[in-house]
């Protein structure tokens, strides 16, 4: 039986943890993995880990609390191909295979074909075929790729401008039907109950999320956009590297794709009972509405805007 070095963190100094963590990881050959032992949810550990040394790991819960938390971290070996983050963004289309099979390309977008394939028990091969099948002619619009020539500024605008507004637009109507469905269906079909409280979740997740991009993160991005334009440098911000607000983001916005998965789970993909009324039928109608502009935002997000940020970054600080 195989066996696995154990880190307990409980016992570090607070200013080890991290150092420490990264030095076991650094340590290991291709294939070869440690537990780290905890008092704490360390998903923050897993941003920092996944913003600098990328796609390199397997991330594996084997406690989840309340009071201990044990993840098992894995090198992964040299593997060939993109992470499915970037097969969409060059491609759009290659969205729709991935939902069929349930494969998260916006939020756990920066994992490979191969090993998202390997977490869900999904031949990848058969993956591989129907991307294939897609053909390669088309317009940088039909492909959805034309967002990878923006400029980062225009791009983050388009997406206060399209994305976060049609969230605000939304939230209250979704409110609304979410909530009538749950009062007057509840009993007939309890499922509906817990679909307005994870709904009520994802509200208020979003409604905390966007402002701080609006105000914080984007505003930064648009300012090394016009520095480079301008041939300029300017000062490294308050926060250091973007890589820290960027790790928080995608944080929030996983949070609000499980929230979401947990809605679909719980109404079997959207399908509707016998005795759905209307109001009913439009809220599973709006909701999935929802979730569609979700995967496209979070993803112009993960995997084009926040890629080329880092990007950017190393080209015009001081």
């Amino acid at each position: 039986m195989e066996t696995i070095e154990k880190l307990d963190v409980t016992v570090l100094e607070p200013r080890m943890k991290h150092p420490t963590i990264f030095q076991w990881f650094d340590n290991l050959n291709g294939g070869e993995a440690f537990v780290i032992h905890n008092d704490h949810d360390p998903k923050p550990l897993y941003y920092q880990l996944l913003g600098e040394r990328g796609n390199t790991f397997k991330w594996e819960y084997l406690l989840q609390g309340p009071e201990i938390w044990e993840v098992k971290i894995q090198k992964l070996t040299q593997e060939e191909g993109e992470s499915v983050g970037e097969l969409v963004a060059k491609d759009y289309r290659k969205a729709q295979v991935f939902k069929k099979y349930g494969i998260d390309f916006c939020c756990g977008g920066k994992k490979s074909l191969k090993q998202v394939c390997e977490e869900k028990g999904i031949n990848p091969e058969v993956v591989e075929n129907e991307l294939n099948a897609i053909p390669e002619t088309g317009s940088a619009s039909a492909r959805g790729n034309e967002y990878e020539k923006w400029d980062l500024g225009f791009l983050g605008d388009y997406i206060v401008n399209m994305h976060h507004s049609y969230v605000r637009e939304a939230i209250p109507t979704l409110y609304e039907y979410t909530t009538k469905v749950a009062r007057v269906h509840g009993s007939r079909h309890p499922e509906v109950i817990e679909v307005a409280k994870h709904f009520v979740n994802i509200a208020n997740e979003l409604e905390a999320h966007m402002p701080k991009e609006e105000r914080v993160l984007f505003p930064f991005i648009k300012q090394m956009a016009e520095a480079k334009k301008n041939g300029v440098k300017i000062d490294r911000p308050a926060f250091g590297s973007i890589q820290n607000p960027i790790n928080m983001m995608e944080m929030e916005h996983e949070a609000a794709g499980g929230e979401l998965e947990a809605i679909r789970r719980l109404t079997d993909d959207y399908t509707l009972p016998a005795d759905a009324c209307a109001t009913y039928r439009v809220m599973f109608s709006k909701l999935q509405e929802f979730e569609e502009d979700l995967h496209r935002h979070i993803h112009l997000e993960n995997n084009v805007l926040f890629v080329k940020a880092v990007e950017l970054e190393k080209e015009v600080l001081n």
